[in-house]
């Protein structure tokens, strides 16, 4: 009961934040830049939730995540164009589809790499990111609709403010119901300990691979809004660095944190944007020197995350 009434209250809060947002966007309060960035937001917060899931929450360490998330861009508008379905009605099929190929994908990889563990995974994950990249560089060769290293383009802006915050919204709801429950539990033990919860009777590679599908349909459900809200696809969105800023928010935010996921995802991407904006198009470029140096500092301040507190 606690569990729902506590999801009831979210619910209110996120129903209060899109009407500001859609009375904002209705009066022209914001440029379309912001609210393209607004949305944004929404699409990378999710994504990274799904490495959360992965890395905060059962300690598999993956540099791969991008990897999902352009298999879920790639998939929801080679499927949307080719099919001719490119209109609202359709859109949540494209969606739901972008996240079960990437789940699909993770259930056929993680079977033998999640017997990997820390940095062996993580290596095992960033090769698999690397094979996807060159595979997507090459895939003109399998259709010449996904344009290879030249970019998938042509493709129909489906995502708006209402798709893209409602389907946050629920997946997050979701998502929490997942962490409240025994499946929850289990992820948690085994990151503490994964030989103590196998000795206890937790099937830890079934729990493991449960949460890197899961993880990985949240990446490509954000992908396949991505691939709508921008209508052009190019291999370099989806490579090693990208993977980087979604471990970075994840890190940020505190590892087993949704709340710091979203937190942190939204400063991320306000912070990256809002130095495009106020540098001089000249100097826009050491935003990358300012960024590094804010991560050390908030490392240095708060070394388990923005809303971890201080463990023991």
């Amino acid at each position: 009961m606690r569990f729902f009434l506590e999801s009831k209250k979210l619910m209110l809060l996120a129903l209060g934040i899109y009407v500001i947002l859609r009375l904002s966007f209705s009066f022209d309060i914001v440029s379309e830049y912001i609210e393209q960035i607004t949305i944004y937001v929404f699409i990378v917060i999710l994504a990274a939730t799904g490495l959360n899931v992965i890395y905060g929450y059962t300690g598999q360490f993956s540099l791969g995540h991008a990897a999902f998330y352009g298999i879920g861009a790639y998939t929801s508008a080679y499927l949307a164009k080719t099919s001719g379905l490119e209109n609202f009605l359709f859109f949540p099929a494209m969606i739901l589809a972008g996240g079960l190929m990437a789940a699909l994908v993770a259930y056929i990889i993680g079977i033998p790499i999640l017997r990997l563990r820390d940095d062996f995974l993580g290596i095992a994950t960033l090769g698999f990111g690397i094979l996807v990249r060159v595979f997507l560089d090459n895939s003109d060769r399998i259709s010449e609709t996904l344009g290879g290293s030249r970019g998938f383009t042509g493709i129909a802006r489906l995502t708006n403010l209402e798709i893209a915050f409602f389907v946050t919204v629920f997946l997050l709801l979701v998502t929490r119901n997942f962490i409240s429950s025994r499946y929850g539990l289990f992820w948690r033990c085994i990151k503490e300990d994964e030989t103590a919860s196998a000795s206890i009777g937790i099937d830890t590679a079934r729990m493991k691979l449960m949460a890197f599908v899961y993880g990985c349909f949240l990446a490509g459900v954000a992908g396949a809004l991505y691939a709508h809200l921008y209508t052009f696809l190019h291999p370099s969105n989806f490579d090693f660095l990208r993977s980087i800023d979604f471990l970075i928010i994840v890190i940020l935010g505190g590892m087993g944190n949704i709340a710091g996921t979203i937190y942190a995802g939204l400063l991320w991407v306000g912070f990256i944007e809002g130095l495009r904006i106020v540098l001089p198009a000249n100097i826009v470029d050491l935003r990358w020197v300012f960024i590094p140096l804010l991560l050390i500092v908030l490392m240095m301040w708060r070394p388990y995350g923005l809303m971890t507190k201080k463990k023991g």
